[in-house]
């Protein structure tokens, strides 16, 4: 799969189901602990501005902490208003700019970041099936920043919407959305998951 053109195209789709918010909707908490759906969008659009020669720096000037770098870019990029963070975001939607790692890293985050913002506010999207598997595929297998590989370890992941499994041990089954926002951390998913294994992923931050 090509992977920026969906990043883009996922991008362009968030922010046209954005537009109708009202400001106590800009403010609701997202699936990301501690942010609001505006804080999510304004770092959606932080980190397509940023490139591996300028993360370090960056990182430095936040006293090595990725929270404060990310807290910063988030003032950064909300503007004065919700309409400003949105005109942000749709600024950015053809960067192919990114932080240091692969394109399934920021595949990923498109996908988990637009789920973050659209289940509080009860949007229903259809996400690309093959983006879904090869995101999830990525993280099961890295403990970066996310530590997916470390929160599902010793569990058998099955997905019911797609020909998709993965690991061995008690299972955890459900749709692939929910199963790559659930290994990414976001408890919430785990109410759309069956099995023996829902209750140990459940209990792993």
């Amino acid at each position: 799969m090509d992977t920026w053109p969906v990043i883009q195209a996922e991008r362009k789709a968030l922010a046209a189901d954005l537009r109708a918010l009202d400001d106590e909707q800009w403010s609701t908490p997202s699936l990301c602990s501690d942010w609001t759906v505006r804080d999510v969008l304004a770092h959606m659009t932080a980190t397509a501005k940023i490139t591996p020669a300028s993360f370090f720096p960056k990182l430095v000037g936040s006293g090595f902490s990725l929270t404060k770098m990310q807290t910063k870019d988030i003032a950064a990029n909300k503007g004065g208003s919700p309409a400003d963070t949105l005109a942000g975001f749709e600024a950015i939607e053809g960067s192919v700019k990114h932080p240091p790692g692969p394109a399934d890293t920021w595949l990923g985050e498109v996908i988990i970041h637009a789920q973050d913002i659209r289940s509080p506010l009860g949007i229903e999207h259809e996400y690309p099936a093959d983006a879904l598997v090869q995101a999830a595929d990525f993280y099961k297998g890295s403990n970066l920043i996310i530590g997916a590989k470390r929160r599902i370890d010793g569990l058998t992941l099955r997905a019911t919407d797609a020909e998709w499994s993965h690991g061995s041990g008690p299972e955890v089954a459900g749709p692939m959305l929910a199963l790559l926002m659930a290994m990414t951390g976001r408890a919430a998913a785990a109410d759309q998951l069956t099995g023996d294994g829902v209750a140990t992923l459940r209990s792993r931050p």
